[in-house]
């Protein structure tokens, strides 16, 4: 070897117990007892070929740790040889510990160097002993580099893996006697045993072991054959139970569709017979248009000539009579209908104050605007009354007249005025029918006294004409065909509109005098698309852009097969 060859010899590796250590593993070539260890620095002296040839690729500067390691000075080669040339035995430092980090300077190029730091790992296990070189001269021993180096971990390769010991199973046969020593005593010459305790045992028919697995097969077929006998059974009554169950949801559905139905023609009729909304007149306007081209279409194909032209005066008389008993019911139920709205007003003066708190439950709380609110209502409510005896219609009458006078204005004056005066025809017994365009203007003039903000402060955000005038510039539109100025609320707004056309009441009464087209169904329609648009649960909210006037281009859309979404869109 060519180390042998400087002043060093190999040694072998002689086991894995000795020390990791370099001033710990000191042996003699022959001899693998501990020997007396030199200074450690003087392990550093080598030949002067091997420290040429390694000096030439980098050298080693220790530096200044935490721990305040000392920096050893940079030794040049040639000293470094000719003092270990002199004094071999010599010790060259005393007390050297090795730094945790050190710079070696290494050689990039034909003039380059760059300093790298290295960090010095401490060994936390003993390393084994794989060999080395000893210089012949001064009996120090060098290590290999596989026993100053930490071994590298094998990469894992993402696989599970098993040895041979946890997948073979160890047996052993081992021959056991039991505690439990008996014997048995044998008939003899001699000697009586009693065979009364003894039982015969006649052994059975050998099986072999297919015949044992073949019974069992069988043992299971029989098994697996009740049990889906059983589970057929089972299948064949829940179906029928299922279909009975559904027979009986399609015979109520079919019997709710004809009562419902039913309800739907009385409910119509009854409309008809007795309107009250909107809607019921635009079916009455409906069917008396329907009515009309049916007998023009009568007329205009039986008769001809003057028997024509009187039989069209006739029809035309009697479309206006029709027409005026429809305006009468509509007279009536706007009465009624301005009644329910006063008192729906005045039920919502008096209704408490509600909310819902973090575990569900409602409270209501009373203020005091809620209870003059109520107060107010049920003074009102016995105004209106009819037919009460003259008694309670003065105690009535004197609470109404001392609650007005609670505030001095021209209005609660009037209206104590007329008090008096009904208190007064009331004790000279004067007829009830003299005395109802009284009663009237009292409950007119308490209705005004009701809806005044500084006598019922509960009424001021429900009526819709606000107390202050500058609120209404900005929510006001002239209408061009009745020439009225009315909210944004009384004007239909389509989606692709520009300007602001005619009201609501325009559109209506010009539906009544020429087309008398009725929309409920088409609303009705849209209803029913909304709420399904609901039950989705896919947040559409385009169905809910349509307004009323387009039902009926919407009915016509969906009737004719194409995809109303993407007409819309």
């Amino acid at each position: 070897m060519e180390g042998a060859s400087d002043g060093f010899e190999a040694v072998a590796s002689e086991g894995s117990g000795a020390e990791q250590s370099p001033a710990s593993s000191q042996r003699g070539a022959g001899d693998p007892a501990e020997k007396p260890l030199p200074p450690e620095p003087a392990r550093t002296a080598q030949s002067e070929k091997g420290w040429d040839r390694q000096s030439s690729q980098n050298s080693v500067l220790p530096k200044n740790t935490a721990t305040g390691t000392q920096t050893a000075k940079r030794i040049e080669d040639n000293e470094t040889l000719r003092k270990t040339r002199e004094s071999p035995g010599k010790v060259i430092q005393q007390n050297y510990h090795m730094p945790d980090v050190v710079t070696v300077r290494v050689q990039r190029g034909s003039d380059s160097f760059q300093e790298v730091d290295v960090k010095i790992e401490r060994p936390t296990y003993s390393k084994p002993f794989l060999g080395g070189f000893r210089n012949v001269s001064t009996g120090v021993e060098f290590h290999n580099a596989g026993s100053q180096t930490k071994p590298p971990k094998r990469p894992h390769k993402g696989n599970q893996l098993f040895c041979k010991e946890t997948q073979t199973a160890v047996e052993k046969n081992k021959q056991q006697q039991t505690r439990n020593t008996t014997s048995t005593q044998m008939t003899k010459i001699g000697l009586y045993v009693s065979n009364m305790t003894d039982k015969l045992i006649t052994p059975g028919k050998y099986f072999t072991a297919e015949e044992y697995h073949k019974r069992r097969l069988e043992a299971v077929i029989v098994l697996q054959k009740y049990f889906r006998r059983w589970h057929a059974v089972n299948l064949v009554q829940n179906l029928k139970e299922q279909r009975r169950l559904r027979l009986a949801r399609e015979a109520e559905e079919e019997l709710q569709k004809k009562r419902e139905k039913e309800e739907k023609l009385i409910r119509e009729y009854e409309k008809k017979l007795n309107p009250k909304t909107k809607e019921d007149f635009e079916l009455l306007y409906h069917e008396l248009e329907l009515w009309m081209r049916e007998e023009t279409e009568r007329i205009n194909r039986t008769l001809t000539g003057a028997e024509r032209k009187a039989a069209l005066c006739a029809l035309l008389e009697e479309e206006t009579q029709l027409i005026a008993c429809i305006g009468m019911h509509k007279l009536d139920a706007n009465l009624e209908n301005q009644q329910k709205s006063i008192l729906h007003l005045l039920r919502k003066c008096a209704q408490p104050r509600r909310w819902k708190a973090f575990d569900g439950k409602i409270t209501e709380m009373d203020t005091q605007n809620t209870l003059r609110g109520k107060e107010l209502l049920e003074i009102y409510r016995s105004l209106t009354k009819e037919d009460i005896p003259k008694d309670e219609r003065t105690s009535v009458l004197l609470t109404v007249k001392y609650t007005v006078k609670e505030h001095e204005c021209k209005l609660t004056q009037e209206i104590v005025a007329l008090i008096d005066r009904e208190i007064d025809l009331l004790s000279r017994d004067v007829k009830e029918c003299n005395l109802e365009g009284l009663r009237k203007r009292i409950c007119t003039l308490f209705l005004q006294y009701i809806k005044i903000p500084e006598f019922n402060p509960e009424v001021a955000g429900l009526l819709k004409v606000p107390q202050d005038p500058l609120t209404l510039y900005k929510k006001i539109y002239f209408c061009h065909s009745c020439e009225n100025y009315l909210p944004s609320t009384e004007f239909p707004v389509a989606a692709n509109s520009r300007t602001i056309g005619r009201c609501h009441s325009c559109y209506r009464l010009e539906n009544e005098a020429r087309q008398r087209e009725a929309y409920l169904k088409y609303r009705l329609i849209l209803e029913d698309l909304r709420k399904s648009e609901v039950d989705y649960q896919d947040d559409s909210k385009i169905v809910f852009l349509v307004q009323v006037l387009l039902e009926r281009a919407l009915l016509l859309i969906v009737s004719s097969g194409f995809d109303y979404m993407s007409f819309i869109l």
